[in-house]
């Protein structure tokens, strides 16, 4: 069997897509059904059908969903509706569209490459207390306050954290 050519090829779209908290890695599998389920609720099983939507790829917290050409902004509202996937709660935020894979997976490591400008140290103090980085993905750090009884979780950026 042979392929179809190029002008007889359905048009698709590749949506990058951000999991947040950072750090939440859910199963691929179980992603795609609470998108599809998300996309079905929303926009009804027709329009789901037409926007033809697929989990590609999950490389940790970056996820590249397809869809038809036309139907990009239809699925990133669909997704911004999710809230749970496999028991956690995610929240999902669209990064990028693009005709191609490829130039997605580039767009993924440039986003983690290391800014090797700023060190996030693994602890700091905050009126003093202390506290341990968790995450420091971008511009964001997640800061979590050591305690055994009350756990305070604090979101700051990088310059809050190099004036502390």
């Amino acid at each position: 069997m042979t392929s179809r050519p190029p002008t007889l090829r359905e048009k698709r779209r590749y949506v990058l897509i951000r999991i947040e908290p950072a750090g939440t890695v859910p199963d691929q599998k179980e992603l795609y059904f609470a998108v599809h389920e998300a996309v079905s609720s929303l926009w009804g099983d027709a329009a789901a059908a037409l926007i033809h939507m697929a989990v590609v790829a999950a490389e940790g917290t970056y996820v590249i969903v397809r869809c038809r050409r036309g139907m990009e902004r239809e699925l990133a509202i669909a997704l911004t509706t999710v809230t749970t996937c496999g028991g956690q709660r995610i929240s999902l935020r669209t990064v990028a569209t693009s005709g191609t894979i490829e130039s997605l997976r580039e767009r993924i490591a440039v986003m983690r490459a290391p800014d090797a400008a700023v060190v996030v140290p693994d602890e700091c103090t905050i009126d003093g207390r202390r506290h341990t980085v968790s995450n420091c993905s971008g511009q964001k750090v997640d800061v979590i306050e050591k305690g055994f009884k009350n756990t305070t979780r604090f979101f700051l950026t990088r310059e809050d954290l190099e004036d502390i």
